[in-house]
């Protein structure tokens, strides 16, 4: 039977109607929509090499064949799975298995590579001759990230053993990845006293809520001089503009920071509002310490000005480029709930565009970001 043309309108509208009430189910109902984010994300990215052992998918186009771990994405997964298991999604096994890849991969250092630390080695992958082979070399945030995610008192009959791992990777943090001339973290354990990089700042590991929990983990009174100096840093970033953006990356003294100059490090936006500052938000969203807020609050006034937020700016808040990005949207979103009914509400509602639709499964770093916003902004 041949359809007229108003029976297709009635078809479009009922189609529209449905589409409608889909959406509206994913914006209004925040346990349906986390539990099945957590879920899209933990089957599209998290690959398991043993049956005792799991990692986060991080290549490009979340490409099965060719995986790529990082500790970064080790660290999400852990901290994830804490969340995830807090709502009754995951459990110890899920988590475990984080745990045991991690300690499958731990980075060597020495003259000889010969000392194991408990710092994870940043990114596995295939060679050439499809080995699983180790990158050298440890990223901070990644371990930073994995520590706090031991730290976490989700399982009480095994808290002595996850602390103890915790302590652990926290004595080798701050041995191989912190700077006592500056009272800074480095960006990883290659970075040392003859490096060029030694008084290199990367302002997404100022994560002062994470730093005063291994403070009071350790006892080491070493953590809250990085507490202290890190935030004292970012606040100087944030001095230098209206807009109080902050770079990927800045050269810091005991005193002082200024923003690196494009590709020091690794691309042009190196000193500019990018793929890595990104996260600044999240990390400061959840801090009481004032200067946090200070920095914090500053960011969120600009970001409520724009008519819409671009995947990166300039210091001095022009957009690098045009389109939009759940991996800078994410964050900002995360920091607003945190925030709510301090001015900043109509960032709450425009960001939350990132949940309208189903979580991609071609980008890790904006899916993992999605995830972690969705479990703690949204309630």
């Amino acid at each position: 039977m041949k359809l007229n043309k108003y029976t297709w309108i009635f078809v479009g509208l009922i189609a529209a109607v449905y589409l409608g009430i889909l959406i509206w189910v994913r914006l209004t109902n925040p346990v349906y929509l986390q539990k099945n984010m957590y879920q899209t994300w933990e089957n599209s990215y998290v690959m398991h090499p043993k049956s005792d052992q799991s990692f986060v998918n991080t290549s490009k186009n979340n490409d099965h064949q060719n995986p790529v771990a990082l500790s970064e994405s080790q660290g999400y997964g852990m901290l994830i799975t804490v969340r995830a298991a807090q709502k009754g999604w995951a459990n110890q096994k899920d988590f475990d298995r984080f745990v045991n890849y991690w300690l499958a991969h731990r980075d060597y250092v020495g003259d000889q590579r010969q000392t194991e630390t408990y710092l994870m080695s940043w990114r596995q992958y295939y060679n050439q001759h499809h080995q699983w082979v180790n990158d050298i070399n440890s990223a901070t945030d990644g371990d930073v990230y994995i520590a706090m995610a031991l730290a976490a008192k989700q399982w009480p009959k095994d808290a002595t053993y996850y602390r103890s791992l915790a302590k652990n990777l926290s004595d080798d943090i701050l041995t191989y990845e912190y700077n006592p001339q500056t009272g800074a973290l480095t960006v990883g354990d290659w970075v040392t006293r003859d490096s060029k990089y030694w008084q290199l700042m990367r302002t997404s590991d100022v994560m002062p809520d994470i730093f005063m929990t291994l403070a009071k983990l350790t006892g080491d009174s070493r953590w809250r001089t990085v507490n202290n100096t890190m935030l004292d840093r970012l606040v100087d970033l944030s001095r230098l503009h209206h807009t109080g953006l902050v770079p990927d990356f800045a050269w810091i003294t005991r005193d002082a920071a200024k923003p690196v100059k494009p590709n020091a490090i690794s691309t042009k936006y190196d000193g500019d509002y990018s793929a890595n500052a990104c996260r600044v938000p999240m990390m400061l969203a959840t801090s009481n310490n004032p200067k946090a807020r200070k920095v914090l609050k500053k960011m969120l006034r600009f970001f409520s000005h724009q008519q819409y937020i671009t995947a990166g700016y300039s210091l001095s808040g022009k957009r690098l480029v045009k389109y939009q990005s759940a991996s800078f949207s994410a964050p900002i979103f995360f920091a607003v709930s945190h925030h709510r009914g301090e001015g900043y509400d109509n960032l709450f509602d425009s960001q939350k565009y990132i949940f309208s639709k189903p979580l991609t499964h071609k980008n890790y770093y904006d899916a993992t970001l999605t995830v972690m916003a969705a479990l703690e902004g949204l309630n």
